[in-house]
């Protein structure tokens, strides 16, 4: 064995560094299986329309097409994480633009999309609604006639085009503001992003001799991924094996399904391997993007800065199909009172349906976007009162133990240290401000919550006969390291080295179930799995020692370097030892198991009124805070955050390089929401589906200077005291660039993206 240190909390290099590094990580577009086939899919060039009929001969003609199908070969099956409106194909109906509505399966990609090009369809267009605006307006058209016949997951408020509404209230709102000395109130706007992952979506499926599907495919769970194939395609889950090679990211928009179905129904027809990989513009307009959200908010204080009331509406953009979006507006809503002390407060949100792609799951879930609006009216009433605005946040932060809005209760909370440190560390009220001519200087702050995980997973620790360990989750690595952090939670808690232990490739044959790599839950969630199946083969290394040291199993204890002691003794049996005890002679093989699901209500019917909310319990909490160095070109408008400084409460660093790999990342994502980024619609065409025409962050975009603070406040029942950051550290970002703005130059922006155009315009006094 190799020699023993503490493996949680160091910071040990990803376990998949050294292929990845060297080019050997196999992807989906790496792989290949004998006679396969290539998969293209025709799109829909309408944003609404009616399907009359398809031709397929002429694609049918090309040499080397050996399978075309249509919505007419599909029967209404439908899957949908909270609302089940969606089925692979368009049937009967097209309901945005990009939508498939046929697939080509061919000997090579060249062929399949050539003879895609060659499938006539004839429409008859309908009206469409492009925005929530339109969609709610009388006698709107209908994106989806049959919504209340199809299943929904929670108990869903519907009406017309609005497929989602939420209440969630606390305290005596009408009240507390009464009793105000300063209220602000305004309206905010943010846009699509697109998630921009640097593997776009693709599938492998093969059907071997006994009818069942093996599926490779770029996702974020391959049981979501098996649920939703076989919800889409009417097939028995039994019949489908869901696997996941190395994913190029993922970011929410590979959670629920993309492709995978159509790349099934093709294999299934032709009895061959099929792979699909989108393009970049295909994946642009058909797979998922961050919801645009409207906001009107009001917020109220004493003339002390103390906090009363705030009152928030929301209305989302949820494109043609419900997918996450139930999720997202009732998430949204239980995030924005921020991690204060508000006791009075209101919300209310709608997600309708237009005729855009479907929007989903994109790090932050909706958070980013209200705390965008709630931040500024923080900063605005500082202002107002003359209080310094990361005063006014310490003074309103929540404290230990208190609970969160609606109830949930909070038992690590390190809000107020998160705001000490970045204070600290940013010279916060006494760094000089760099003067160079034509250039504006200006430092904004925020503070954001973010949950740490939901729902169910398990894990599985299988002793190996020379001591070792393998570790099956089922979680899936989309490239922030979870493998690893799972490794070292599972090394750490039987007291040997990471290289002692394997961690399992996640597939639904042979993992433990985990509903997916989302809301920031791995660590948390899968970690506290991890830890209980090691303590439990832990249990059994110990009782089978006792068996063979012929002592009592309380005087046998674990020791450092993977060997057994006895209390007050020299006496110690290495792992092996005991492995080898256990396959050949006496008790079988060690495998310790644990299953979870985190089942904490979120909301206290004694203190809230929550109605239409699809989350009735979800997990421990988070905190961050931050402070951003703006620089304004006066002459373009163009701002550049120069310098950050992100104080997160972790719970406990697992990993600390990987820790600080997350913040640094989501500051960076958070930039391109806050000042580039944005989906654009031309009608119903997206009118910038190309990196040529989308401005994402570049080298020359990123702050020069990024410090990355780590706050440990452990949570009582997290893995060694662990939390979430995957998501956190993007959430703040918009809201301080945005107040940032506004201490260099006094003009306050409510509409994202903060671009050049629109700061110069404000800067000039425009509308």
């Amino acid at each position: 064995m190799s020699p023993y240190k503490n493996q949680v909390g160091q910071s040990i290099p990803k376990v998949d560094v050294r292929e990845k590094v060297t080019g050997r990580a196999a992807y989906i577009a790496d792989l290949s299986r004998p006679g396969m086939l290539h998969g293209a899919v025709l799109q829909s060039p309408y944003a609404h329309a009616r399907i009359k009929g398809y031709d397929t001969s002429k694609a049918l003609a090309v040499p080397g097409v050996r399978c075309v199908l249509t919505g007419a070969d599909f029967t209404e099956h439908f899957m949908g994480a909270f609302i089940k409106d969606e089925g692979p194909i368009a049937i009967g109906k097209v309901r945005y633009v990009g939508e498939p509505v046929a697939v080509v399966a061919a000997d090579d990609e060249r062929t399949a999309r050539r003879a895609a090009r060659l499938i006539e369809v004839e429409y008859e267009e309908l009206p469409a609604v492009l925005t929530p605006e339109e969609a709610l307006a009388p006698g709107a058209p209908l994106v989806h006639e049959d919504l209340a016949s199809y299943v929904k997951v929670f108990d869903a408020k519907f009406e017309g085009n609005a497929f989602s509404c939420t209440d969630l209230s606390e305290g005596d709102v009408d009240k507390a503001f009464a009793e105000c000395d300063v209220v602000v109130e305004g309206t905010y706007e943010t846009q699509a992003q697109y998630h921009l992952s640097l593997e776009p979506c693709g599938a492998l499926a093969e059907v071997d001799a006994n009818g069942r599907v093996h599926l490779w495919s770029a996702n974020q769970s391959v049981f979501r991924v098996q649920a939703n194939v076989c919800e889409s395609l009417g097939l028995p889950m039994s019949k489908l094996h869901s696997m996941t090679p190395k994913v190029g990211a993922g970011f929410g928009n590979k959670m629920e399904a993309h492709i995978q179905p159509l790349v099934v129904a093709l294999a299934l027809k032709v009895q061959r391997p099929v792979k699909m990989i989108l393009s970049r513009e295909e994946d642009f307009e058909m797979v998922r993007a961050r919801h645009p959200f409207k906001i009107r908010i009001r917020t109220g204080a004493r003339k002390d800065g103390t906090l009363l009331a705030r009152e928030v509406e929301t209305l989302l953009d949820g494109g043609a199909y419900a997918d996450d979006s139930p999720g997202v507006l009732g998430y949204s809503l239980l995030m924005a009172r921020g991690p204060y002390t508000i006791p009075n407060t209101r919300c209310f949100g709608r997600v309708v349906y237009t005729n855009k792609m479907r929007f989903g799951a994109f790090r932050g879930f909706g958070n980013g976007q209200v705390a965008f609006a709630g931040e500024q009216q923080i900063d605005e009433i500082a202002h107002r009162l003359g209080i310094d605005p990361l005063e006014m946040r310490l003074r309103n932060a929540m404290r230990i133990e208190e609970p969160w809005f609606g109830g949930q209760q909070v038992n690590s909370n390190g809000l107020a240290e998160c705001l000490e440190k970045v204070r600290e560390k940013s010279g916060w009220g006494r760094r000089a401000r760099p003067s160079r001519p034509g250039v504006k200087v200006g430092y904004g702050v925020a503070a954001c919550a973010h949950i740490s995980g939901l729902l169910a997973t398990s894990a599985i620790v299988r002793m190996l006969e020379d001591g070792s360990f393998v570790l099956s989750t089922g979680a899936t690595d989309i490239g922030q390291g979870s493998d690893t952090v799972l490794t070292q939670i599972c090394a750490d808690a039987l007291k040997v080295t990471v290289d002692n232990v394997v961690c399992a490739t996640p597939d639904t044959d042979g993992s433990p179930y985990n509903w997916g790599t989302t809301a920031s839950r791995v660590t948390y969630t899968t970690g506290r799995a991890v830890a209980g199946a090691a303590e439990d083969v832990g249990r059994q290394i110990k009782e089978a020692a006792a068996k063979m040291l012929n002592c009592p199993v309380g005087d046998v204890e674990l020791r450092d370097g993977g060997f057994i002691g006895v209390k007050g003794s020299n006496t110690t049996l290495p792992y092996a030892a005991v492995a080898g005890f256990t396959h050949w002679a006496s008790g079988g093989p060690i495998v310790g198991s644990k299953s979870l699901i985190y089942d904490a209500p979120t909301i206290d019917p004694r203190r809230a009124v929550a109605i239409g909310l699809p989350f009735t319990r979800i997990g421990v909490f988070s905190f961050n805070a931050l402070v951003v160095e703006v620089e304004i070109d006066e002459v373009t408008g163009k701002a550049t955050v120069a310098r950050a400084w992100s104080a997160v409460d972790v719970g406990k660093a697992i990993n600390p390089r990987l820790v600080e790999g997350q913040i640094e990342g989501g500051i960076v994502q958070g930039l391109g929401f806050a000042l580039t980024e944005e989906m654009v619609w031309d009608g119903g065409r997206l009118a910038n589906p190309t990196l040529m025409d989308y401005k994402a962050p570049g080298a020359v975009d990123v702050p020069y200077e990024i410090n990355s603070i780590i706050v440990e406040h452990p949570e009582p029942d997290g893995p060694f005291g662990a939390k979430g950051v995957g998501e956190i550290s993007l959430v703040s970002v918009p809201a301080a660039v945005a107040n940032a703005i506004f201490d260099a130059a006094g003009v306050r922006l409510h509409k994202l993206p903060m671009t050049p155009e629109r700061v110069l315009t404000a800067m000039l006094g425009a509308d």
